[in-house]
């Protein structure tokens, strides 16, 4: 009984602290990607008033954000899970921050009015239900890949796996050395999985982004909490900063130059 008063009061604190930091960087002209160490500098992007939230969702979105539909009923708070439409699909997100946070986050990355995906509702019991055992079902298909894939030998490492979650597609998320012909495995899995099959390469630094993890300097990795693209990171960037040319320290897990490096070099 008593941790669970020490939570609410801690989350309260936390809702709080978030409300005066967003009252504190308001009104300031100058605006950055990222809240603490000013990454991805945006000047003079207006304010995009609509409705929206910060989501994290599994398959092409990610850590994404997304308009509230104005028949969702209730208001969406942190750590809710909604339903996303965008394009011709549908998935499950968990929601990671509401209100004028959100707004103030996305000036700061210079993004404003652009085609979102919308939040129709949150979700259902029997969503949840269909959710957890769409989870199991990507364990399941994660094994008959990694089968397959010894059957006809291919070098691939796979990452992750997710089904829509309206099931009309399935994705592997691998990496691997270079180009794989996997034509004839992918025929195998959809006869296997009776869905759309999509095989998708992606590189280390993604790989990172998709399973996060806290860096050397105690935070979560910048690829998995804020950023939304990677830039070219040279050994040159640390020349000109006077950082240590070790490679070892200059590289974060991914085995790649630290996106960091990149956040103080203009100034």
């Amino acid at each position: 009984m008593q941790l669970e008063i020490q939570n609410k009061s801690e989350e309260r604190f936390h809702h709080h602290f978030k409300r005066k930091l967003a009252e504190m960087i308001k009104f300031e002209k100058s605006v950055s990607g990222c809240l603490i160490c000013g990454a991805d500098s945006v000047l003079n992007t207006p304010m995009d008033n609509r409705k929206i939230i910060e989501i994290q969702c599994q398959g092409l979105l990610g850590h994404d954000f997304c308009e509230i539909s104005a028949d969702i009923e209730g208001d969406v708070e942190i750590n809710d899970f909604v339903i996303i439409n965008f394009s011709d699909f549908q998935e499950i997100a968990r929601v990671k921050e509401v209100g004028e946070l959100v707004k103030i986050k996305r000036q700061r990355l210079g993004m404003c009015y652009e085609k979102l995906p919308i939040a129709r509702r949150k979700v259902t019991t029997e969503d949840m239900e269909k959710f957890n055992q769409t989870i199991e079902d990507e364990k399941k298909a994660k094994r008959t890949f990694i089968e397959k894939v010894n059957k006809y030998e291919l070098d691939m490492k796979l990452i992750n796996v997710h089904y829509q979650f309206d099931r009309k597609k399935l994705f592997f998320f691998y990496t691997a050395d270079g180009r794989v012909d996997f034509r004839e495995l992918a025929k195998d899995l959809a006869l296997e999985f009776r869905t759309r099959i999509e095989l998708r390469q992606i590189g280390v630094r993604d790989e990172a982004k998709r399973i996060g993890g806290i860096g050397t300097c105690g935070r979560e990795y910048c690829c998995s909490s804020y950023l939304s693209n990677f830039k070219k990171i040279t050994i040159k960037l640390a020349s000109d900063q006077n950082i240590s040319s070790n490679i070892s320290k200059l590289s974060g897990p991914c085995g790649k130059l630290k996106c960091c490096l990149s956040y103080e070099i203009d100034s």
